[in-house]
């Protein structure tokens, strides 16, 4: 099991590459093309719309397959967008090889949270989560620092081609060490889709696209924001991504840790935190120190949401999970388009670079909202015990098999 768990953790560790590197390419990869900041941002509108599309389109095709070969095709997918992107000779192509590297984005994460989590106790499945997303975050602290490291000094071309190679080995490792997992009896797109008429799984995910929306809406300009506002220099860009890898990776232990316990008021917690900091970020990217310290703040606040949320749509829709879960995978990269191009958009008006603060914290406030409301409409929902009570005795002795 826990070898699985790092073969999931080594993809996860590609993707989360690709998805977030592009923030401190981003300038290098304008000038090259002759576009502004703004239309640059498209690259990360782009990829997350290529998260929703894939997200559902290619779980409900890998319907009939194994699920380990599944991620297998779709870690090639990812190998191929990558290549695509390092090899791209306009804006154009660069931007078509985004968005077939993030075809494969939504079902790898949703297949693989369905997979980390039947590979354990129902009373972990949040903790087995979190750790296939560890590869995600130590991404954030290792392969974007370096991918951003080596677009500034070699050229944006070659990270993607190091991307590239890290989805390579990425496919390797599911192919010697996740095992092969037959397709579970009754994994009919009918069934699967009757889990989206529960109202609780829909507002998870609206909750998923304004929550972690915040954190895309400031981070996604991260790289502008620090050089031309807070005064840092384009290489400390590098490790201003590290702080904010390393939020993530605490963040992601917090919402592992305590969603198996007490899920919502984490995400009370974690929700009012992000839209707070994300608001004072815009006076503290005034200051080099208050900056770094909001950012990994951001980090680490935003991505305490995704065990819990994730989480809650696996058991929201019990029975019938995977569409589910990567639905809500490509609900966070819906999140990130929506929020990036707001923020480029209010850029664009000319409110500056610290304006996609406020864009966030207004997004993470309205998720916490969300939460309140999913919250309410729980308690409010009646309890199904007194009917399933409500057998006769000689019915009673049957149910006891459930407990061993």
């Amino acid at each position: 099991m826990p070898l699985a768990l790092l073969a999931l953790a080594v993809g996860a560790f590609g993707i989360g590459t690709t998805e977030f590197v592009i923030m401190g390419l981003l300038p290098g990869i304008a000038a090259d093309y002759g576009v502004s900041i703004p239309t640059a941002g498209l690259l990360v509108t782009g990829y997350a719309l290529g998260v929703v599309v894939g997200a559902p389109l290619l779980t409900v095709l890998g319907n009939k397959v194994s699920r380990k070969r599944m991620l297998m095709v779709l870690m090639g997918l990812f190998v191929a967008g990558n290549l695509l992107s390092a090899l791209a000779p306009s804006f154009g192509m660069m931007l078509t090889g985004r968005i077939i590297a993030s075809l494969a984005h939504g079902s790898f994460f949703g297949i693989g949270s369905v997979v980390a989590a039947d590979l354990v106790a129902p009373d972990k499945k949040a903790g087995a989560i979190a750790t296939m997303f560890t590869g995600l975050t130590v991404a954030n602290i290792v392969g974007v620092p370096l991918g951003t490291f080596i677009g500034q000094a070699v050229g944006w071309r070659t990270t993607f081609a190091v991307v590239a190679a890290l989805g390579v080995v990425g496919l390797l490792g599911i192919a010697r060490l996740v095992p092969a997992m037959p397709r579970p009896e009754g994994a009919r797109l009918g069934r699967e889709l009757k889990a989206f008429r529960n109202p609780q799984v829909l507002l998870a995910m609206a909750m998923t696209v304004l929550g972690f929306g915040g954190v895309f809406a400031a981070i996604t300009y991260i790289a502008p924001m620090m050089t031309e506002v807070a005064g840092y220099s384009e290489g400390a860009v590098t490790w201003l991504l590290v702080l904010f890898g390393i939020g993530m990776f605490l963040g992601n232990l917090l919402g592992g840790r305590f969603a198996d316990r007490a899920l919502m008021p984490l995400l009370y917690v974690t929700l009012s935190g992000l839209a707070i900091v994300l608001a004072l970020l815009t006076v503290a990217a005034h200051s080099k120190i208050l900056a770094a310290v909001a950012i990994l703040l951001v980090g680490a606040l935003g991505f305490a949401t995704v065990p819990p949320l994730q989480k809650r749509v696996l058991d929201q829709a019990h029975g019938a999970p995977t569409l589910a879960s990567a639905v809500n995978i490509g609900a966070f990269n819906l999140g990130n388009a929506l929020a990036a191009w707001l923020g480029g958009v209010v850029i664009a008006a000319g409110f500056g670079y610290t304006a996609p603060n406020w864009v966030g914290a207004v997004l993470a406030a309205a998720a916490l909202g969300l939460a309140f409301w999913s919250a309410a409409l729980e308690r409010r929902a009646p309890a199904p015990a007194p009917a399933e009570a409500a057998v006769t005795p000689a019915a009673a002795p049957a149910r006891t098999p459930v407990h061993h």
